[in-house]
């Protein structure tokens, strides 16, 4: 949106309210993700390119013409939202740009790689169920790990019968690779 339309004279317009897009992959690697993942991002990035930032972006080229009897507060939460947007549209793209998607029938299915759902028996007492995804599709509690994450890498290459030990935050861990499903 042209910076034309809104007014800075007042203080109020302050980019620093809303925090910069990190990226969470180092410069030149590839956003791997599975084809349910992709889909999600890029529907995502078209929503706010279509519809939620051009209807935002009229809304507030609609108060500036007006200004008749128009909320402080409105047009202030609008231009913060407006900034979301951008922002989280630049993060996308870059992603989207970077994207790679992975398709699991194309592996080795004896071994522990990108999108296969691990079944594990940690520290020989407890099953946990990881499937390694993406960094945006990522979802510890869920059980779907980045392949990017530690315990990821650690399993990575993996068959079944194989244990691993990783020094996590919360100690050491053993992990038996009881399963791998694609």
């Amino acid at each position: 949106m042209s910076r034309a339309f809104l007014s800075e004279s007042n203080g109020d317009f302050m980019d620093d309210d809303v925090p910069e897009a990190k990226y969470p992959l180092p410069e030149g690697v590839k956003n791997y993700m599975t084809s349910e993942g992709a889909e999600k991002i890029k529907t995502e990035l078209a929503a706010l390119l279509n519809k939620e930032r051009p209807n935002i972006a009229a809304r507030l080229s609609r108060t500036v013409t007006e200004e008749s009897g128009v909320e402080k507060e409105h047009v202030l939460g609008d231009r913060r939202r407006l900034r979301e947007i951008d922002r989280r549209i630049q993060y996308l793209t870059k992603m989207v740009e970077n994207l790679e998607v992975v398709d699991p029938k194309r592996q080795d299915l004896d071994r522990v790689l990108f999108g296969a759902r691990v079944s594990v028996l940690e520290n020989g007492r407890s099953t946990k169920v990881y499937r390694i995804v993406g960094v945006d599709e990522s979802n510890p509690p869920e059980g779907r790990i980045s392949w990017f994450s530690p315990i990821a890498k650690a399993l990575t290459g993996k068959r079944v019968g194989e244990t691993i030990s990783l020094r996590i935050p919360a100690g050491e861990v053993k992990l038996k690779i009881l399963r791998i499903e694609y």
